[in-house]
């Protein structure tokens, strides 16, 4: 598919629309569908890839300001043009969230539960939106379930991906999940990609700044926006969701919830094993999500998680 050309004439010209000159335009680490580019100190412009990422733009340019109305730290959007009629690509411009991504920051584990707790919060304030109380947002998909874990196990056994055995102890294992899971859990608006690379934060203060990326933004259960992150930040996340929503929930309703999209996503990737060298978000290694619950699970995980194993 041919791409959006971010041409140097392309780039000051839009950069002279919104006040600054060529020689302020910055490149920034680009995402898999968009460019991404500082205008000066104070605005950041987004170019998809191609045409293929222009609905997601155009998707964020409608869920953004809804966000941010309900209180979401995130920065508001300056300028959406899908027209081309100025310049040849469609593109936004954000204000410029003040920060550093926590993907390339080595926070202390005890400044990163602050930044996970912060998250958490934010999502508590997101996941009031749903369906009945944003109207506006009537395009955004609805999420049409996971995968089924149980016809999941079943396809890596019968194609050769895990042994009897192993096909044996994973099912045991979302049946024992299953007995936590809502029977019709809530549909609520949902970022669709809280991951580090999307967090910024301020370095000297572990103060989460705002929320990037809504592209992947839907109508669906709360607990995919758990799903992420890796599992080592869950805990100090839920902490801080069941702080803000100000509500009793069982100990180990969401972390069952939660759990359960890890390891179906987990297995999913098994059976798509294909690398994407060079991408930021931690899923991309085929063998990240496996090892990570490898990893949670063997560093004492606290109540409820162990007896949810």
């Amino acid at each position: 598919m041919v791409e959006y050309e971010t041409s140097d004439e392309t780039l000051a010209a839009i950069a002279g629309r919104h006040g600054t000159t060529a020689e302020q335009v910055r490149p920034l680490p680009a995402g898999v569908a968009n460019r991404v580019f500082l205008l000066g100190d104070d605005l950041v412009l987004r170019v998809p890839r191609t045409k293929q990422f222009l609905p997601d733009l155009a998707k964020e340019a409608a869920v953004i300001p809804v966000a941010l109305h309900a209180g979401v730290r995130t920065p508001e959007v300056v300028t959406f043009d899908d027209t081309c009629s100025v310049v040849d690509v469609p593109y936004m411009v954000l204000a410029r969230a003040q920060g550093v991504d926590l993907a390339r920051l080595e926070l202390s584990a005890a400044d990163t539960d602050v930044v996970f707790h912060q998250v958490g919060r934010e999502l508590a304030t997101l996941h009031r939106l749903s369906p009945a109380t944003a109207p506006a947002l009537a395009a955004v998909p609805v999420e049409d379930g996971t995968a089924d874990p149980w016809a999941l196990t079943n396809r890596l056994l019968e194609e050769g991906w895990i042994d009897a055995e192993a096909a044996r102890w994973l099912t045991g294992w979302f049946d024992r999940l299953s007995t936590h899971l809502p029977a019709d859990p809530p549909v609520v608006l949902v970022h669709g990609d809280i991951a580090p690379q999307n967090l910024l934060i301020s370095p000297k203060t572990a103060r989460l700044n705002g929320i990037v990326d809504w592209g992947d933004a839907q109508w669906a259960d709360p607990a995919v926006d758990f799903a992420k992150m890796p599992l080592t930040g869950i805990p100090a996340m839920l902490d801080g969701y069941r702080q803000e929503i100000g509500e009793e929930t069982s100990m180990s309703t969401w972390e069952a919830r939660v759990l359960w999209f890890h390891l179906t996503w987990a297995l999913g990737r098994l059976a798509d094993p294909v690398p994407h060298p060079g991408e930021r978000h931690w899923t991309a290694p085929p063998a990240s999500r496996l090892l990570g619950l490898l990893r949670f699970f063997t560093s004492a995980p606290p109540a409820p998680w162990a007896d949810l194993a």
